[in-house]
């Protein structure tokens, strides 16, 4: 009896010991189970932590290269870049096209915020003359001969009774001086005998008038009336068909197609873009492809020079660092480095040597355009 007691009280004990071990044999597993969460959480920091170190090379080695933006004469070299430039579709659809087309709209639109008109002018009289002078000849030399020809001639009822050989000589330096006096003192009785005087704001009325055209109509609606219109000069022909937006070749029939891609609203600021990008990178002979900051977008990229620094010697006017074509060009134009064109017989800006032909220099009355003026182009 006492050595069953004894037993019992034995197994007891053991028992009360397991129970009391429990606790610390949970503890130590819970001590144990957070030191591995700790030790596993410590190498996943460390794993994310050198993946981010390498990041920056492993980016450096995939990242594309920044577009080539145009810059001064006086911008640092730029690094030459492989530029892969888009390629349309064989079918591509009208959405598409429109898209695209916006698209580079939108960057050109970045890249010359201050695009205006490049002929002086004060009212819409000015305008109409001025356009009608730029036929065969560059904005800049119209720009230096009209100052003498409106301040002899204010008006139209003053140019319609001059005497056709003093208007000739003013003229002489713009070339086709003969014809273009016809022209103007046919445009100037027109305006005194059928609309009093004044230059009309409609399209139809404007055509009328002799030597003036459609693009030359939309210039003076979009420039002096605020009327939307696409001015489809020899610029703006070439590079939509670079772009390949249309492959018309026809002025109007290009204006219908371009026109149906944008808002109306949009169509004169969309040609001051394309005229600004023709006249100073997108050029005929020579397009400045490595200095293009739209060259990722251009399915004609390689046309032209794609060496950047080679390139960058190929711009004008401002990309170049050299005179613009107006001699009191906007403000805005101005505020964004643009320089103003000097008056007629006056040495260009940069100029060293008295006589040499320099960049932007002005041409005396007799010679043909300057060396690499958009000459022939001003359309």
């Amino acid at each position: 009896m006492a050595a069953t007691a004894k037993k019992a009280a034995a197994v007891k004990r053991a028992a009360s010991a397991r129970k009391a071990a429990a606790p610390s044999r949970k503890v130590a597993a819970a001590t144990k189970k957070a030191a591995a969460s700790r030790k596993a959480a410590a190498a996943t920091k460390k794993v994310a932590v050198s993946k981010k170190a390498a990041a920056p090379k492993k980016a450096a080695k995939k990242s594309t290269p920044a577009k080539a933006v145009a810059g001064k004469a006086a911008s640092a070299k730029a690094t030459p870049t492989k530029i892969t430039p888009a390629k349309p579709p064989r079918n591509e659809s009208h959405t598409a096209l429109v898209r695209r087309a916006r698209r580079i709209n939108r960057e050109l639109g970045e890249v010359y915020p201050y695009a205006h008109p490049e002929l002086d002018f004060e009212n819409p009289f000015q305008l109409v003359v001025a356009t009608v002078l730029s036929a065969q000849t560059t904005d800049l030399r119209v720009n230096q001969t009209t100052p003498a020809l409106f301040g002899k001639y204010p008006t139209p009822e003053d140019l319609a009774a001059a005497n056709p050989e003093e208007v000739e000589e003013i003229l002489r330096p713009t070339g086709f001086f003969r014809a273009k006096t016809k022209s103007v003192i046919g445009l100037s009785k027109a305006l005194r005998d059928d609309f009093g005087g004044e230059v009309p704001g409609r399209l139809e009325d404007l055509v009328k008038l002799p030597g003036v055209g459609r693009k030359t109509a939309f210039v003076v609606l979009g420039n002096a009336f605020g009327r939307p219109g696409i001015t489809v000069d020899t610029h703006f022909q070439r590079l939509v068909r670079r772009w390949q937006w249309t492959d018309q070749t026809e002025p109007d029939k290009i204006e219908a197609a371009i026109g149906g891609l944008f808002p109306k609203s949009e169509w004169t600021m969309l040609s001051h873009h394309v005229i600004f990008h023709g006249r100073r990178i997108c050029h005929a002979r020579k397009p400045a492809c490595g200095a293009c900051p739209i060259a990722p977008l251009c399915p004609a990229y390689g046309e032209g020079e794609t060496d950047p620094e080679k390139a960058q010697k190929l711009l004008k006017y401002e990309k170049g660092g050299f005179p613009g074509q107006r001699l009191n060009p906007p403000q805005s134009y101005l505020d964004a480095g643009g320089i103003p064109a000097p008056p007629l017989g006056a040495p260009a800006p940069g100029a060293v040597v008295p006589g040499a032909s320099a960049p932007g220099a002005p041409v005396p009355a007799s010679a043909g355009p300057a060396p690499g003026s958009p000459a022939r182009e001003a359309g």
